[in-house]
């Protein structure tokens, strides 16, 4: 954004942008605030000079952990000078950058979109298991204590974040990509024919449940998209069906051509903060069918036009019903998300707005 504001915002990020969640977050917030008067900068791997060394994350060799120059990191953001600071990652950016923001009583905004530490838990190697946990509690406390706030995007996130130590907490909202907001959208079909899985290929996403509803409905096609430490799995199960597509990692524009081409969006994960993925599902008037472990779930606004169910429930009987409704029910509910979705993305940016305007004040 361009010319002096009176706010100038900071966003540090372990995450390449757009690569996961997390840098999808914070890239379409940063996209949409350059039209509320908010000056920006995103620090992050591959941003501002910023690189560096970098190793495979334990337990997914498919992303990776940057390790800065903690010299030209802090140049980056003594040169931007920021009025508010937000660190997004538990990682080695985001605990440099936190400790500058405090040396230079900076406000500074902690994003806890993931409990990295339990989600290690499912992974079975001990070794690699508890050396991670015990990392990302130790990164998870320390940002605490350096941070003012701490913003989650579910209750279940504030809650954690308050029993591991947070000064402050508060629940955020969620937007979406600029172009699953203003892109026209393609109806939905009068035939129930293909499920889309978009996300990292990772236990705690439970795969083997998508792949378990495309063994068990041939008539329906499924697309699981993104990448992961279960990338085999899921091309060997994509080798043995006929009607399951495994595409590999895709760009924001060919996930938004997958979910256009789809009728429902599911996400069947075992832990998940939020599941941005289904909220722009949503939004483009299409079917998120959620697990009740969902952090999305959460949100009364989108609860009531999102399918739900419990991880012990079959995805494919869920599929099945979802299928044999009523052309007319469908686009009714897909249409009720599509309002809801868009309506949440303008509340969510508000607050943001308000947020890093008063980012101490007792009622931001």
């Amino acid at each position: 954004m361009n010319g002096a504001t009176e706010v100038r915002a900071a966003f540090v990020s372990d995450s390449e942008p757009e690569r996961n969640g997390v840098g999808a977050y914070y890239a379409d917030l940063i996209d949409q605030l350059a039209d509320r008067r908010v000056d920006t900068r995103f620090v992050c791997p591959g941003r501002s000079g910023q690189k560096g060394f970098s190793f495979p994350l334990p337990g997914d060799a498919t992303q990776r952990i940057y390790l800065p120059s903690p010299r030209r990191l802090w140049r980056a953001l003594r040169e931007f000078r920021p009025t508010v600071m937000v660190v997004a990652t538990p990682g080695p950016y985001g605990l440099i950058a936190s400790k500058w923001a405090h040396d230079k009583n900076i406000p500074l905004l902690i994003g806890f979109h993931t409990h990295y530490a339990g989600v290690t838990d499912l992974y079975g190697k001990s070794l690699l298991k508890y050396f991670s946990r015990g990392w990302f509690r130790f990164a998870d406390r320390t940002l605490f204590r350096y941070g003012d706030r701490v913003l989650g995007n579910s209750e279940d996130m504030t809650e954690l974040a308050d029993r591991l130590g947070a000064k402050d907490t508060r629940r955020i909202g969620t937007l979406v990509p600029r172009a699953v907001l203003r892109t026209e959208r393609r109806p939905l079909g009068d035939r129930f024919h293909r499920v889309l899985y978009a996300g990292r290929l990772a236990a705690e996403k439970r795969l083997h449940t998508v792949i378990d509803a495309a063994r068990a409905l041939p008539q329906i096609e499924f697309v699981m998209a993104g990448d992961g430490p279960l990338r085999a799995e899921v091309l060997r199960a994509a080798s043995e069906l006929d009607n399951l597509t495994a595409t590999g990692w895709l760009t924001r524009s060919q996930l938004l051509e997958q979910m256009d081409a789809a009728d429902a969006l599911v996400l069947p994960s075992e832990v998940e903060s939020f599941g941005t993925v289904a909220l722009e599902a949503m939004a483009r008037g299409r079917q998120a069918v959620v697990t009740s472990t969902c952090g999305i779930v959460d949100w009364p606004a989108l609860a009531d036009h999102l399918v739900v169910f419990d991880l012990d429930d079959e995805l494919a009987d869920v599929l099945k019903t979802l299928a044999d409704e009523p052309v007319e029910a469908r686009r009714e509910r897909a249409e009720a998300g599509c309002r809801a979705a868009h309506a949440l993305n303008e509340r969510s940016l508000d607050d943001w707005v308000d947020l890093l305007r008063d980012p101490l004040g007792s009622d931001a």
